[in-house]
């Protein structure tokens, strides 16, 4: 049942009570009660009226070709962060890539360096580093049981090296594998086990991204397994192909399979960008923009990520809602 579809439930069971429907099957709602009716409408009526906004400045595409003015060397990143923060960011998404080439890169001297002009720079904002480099797989196709041209697979301990360097206050962990366009990308239980092991003892916040359902259902057995903390952060990634299709049925399939007591954003790619900035917010979520996600501003012309933090900060406000600043969002996220 959609989500609109549920709540034409609910208000046919405040005023008629249980109903039995022709065909048998039973009301989205009988089994709740008028009890849990309101616990209904508080998870997923109530739109989040204090908005965490992360940008993701670079990314790890290898779009340089696409958009000559994309962040690549250290300066131009932390500069493109430190803007993004100037325009209403709480949180930067931080990749690197090479400086002469703009090919996205997991050199730990260029983490060192971006997150050292982030840090000593005047502007307040959450340092958020991927570990989502290294885990692209393209079988030989001479032998299949090994890597072939566009290969990329190091272990889950290479993978979160400098996190447990720089210690950024957040970093990403892609939950599971799954097919990108070109490539898969590999990420067993156990990587994930020895990656979350790793980034909790080096005092970091995971951000679960997840980018299907079955992602979802891995990251809630790591906290079962009490390797991640109960009151995680998890991003839903919508429309990246082959995930889940940035649709508004996904995302509310994806938000419903959640677990209780935990902070959670979303962000579509390109067209789907400022849509679900909107999605997101009105059904309690965060919110995520920058050159990552999308290069456009609008049709035909090339963005930038304080104009994209712009634009998303008109949508936040137009709905009623605010951006919470970098310590704001700290408290919101349990952030020590």
């Amino acid at each position: 049942n959609s989500f609109l579809h549920k709540h034409l439930w609910v208000d046919l069971f405040k005023h008629h009570g249980p109903v039995v429907l022709a065909d048998a099957n039973p009301c989205p709602v009988a089994d709740v009660g008028l009890a849990g009716i309101r616990d209904i409408e508080m998870q997923e009526r109530k739109m989040n009226d204090d908005v965490i906004l992360t940008c993701a400045v670079t990314g790890g595409s290898d779009i340089i070709d696409k958009h000559p003015g994309l962040p690549s060397s250290p300066t131009e990143i932390a500069a493109a962060a430190i803007e993004a923060a100037q325009a209403g960011a709480a949180v930067a998404h931080i990749h690197v890539r090479d400086p002469e080439t703009g090919v996205p890169s997991r050199d730990l001297e260029l983490y060192m360096e971006t997150a050292k002009l982030i840090r000593e720079s005047d502007v307040d904002v959450i340092l958020n580093i991927t570990t989502g480099m290294g885990g692209d797989l393209v079988p030989s196709e001479e032998n299949p049981a090994v890597g072939g041209p566009g290969t990329d697979m190091i272990s889950a301990a290479e993978r979160v090296a400098h996190i447990e360097k720089i210690k950024p206050e957040i970093c990403s962990l892609d939950c599971g594998s799954f097919n990108y366009a070109a490539t898969a990308y590999v990420a067993t239980m156990d990587m994930l086990r020895e990656s979350a092991q790793r980034i909790r003892r080096a005092g970091v916040k995971p951000e679960l991204e997840v980018f299907e359902l079955g992602h979802i259902w891995q990251a809630k057995q790591l906290m079962a397994e009490n390797i991640v903390d109960k009151d995680a952060f998890f991003q839903l990634c919508m429309g990246i192909p082959y995930g889940a299709e940035g649709t508004t049925a996904n995302m509310v399939a994806m938000h419903q399979a959640l677990p209780s007591g935990v902070t959670w954003g979303a962000f579509g790619i390109g067209k789907q960008e400022m849509p679900m900035v909107a999605q997101s917010v009105i059904m309690g979520g965060n919110a995520r923009v920058g050159l990552e996600d999308n290069i456009y501003l609008e049709k035909g012309v090339l963005a930038d990520n304080a104009g994209l933090v712009k634009r998303a900060r008109e949508i936040v406000e137009r709905l009623g809602a605010r951006l919470l600043n970098a310590d704001q969002a700290r408290k919101k996220l349990n952030l020590s």
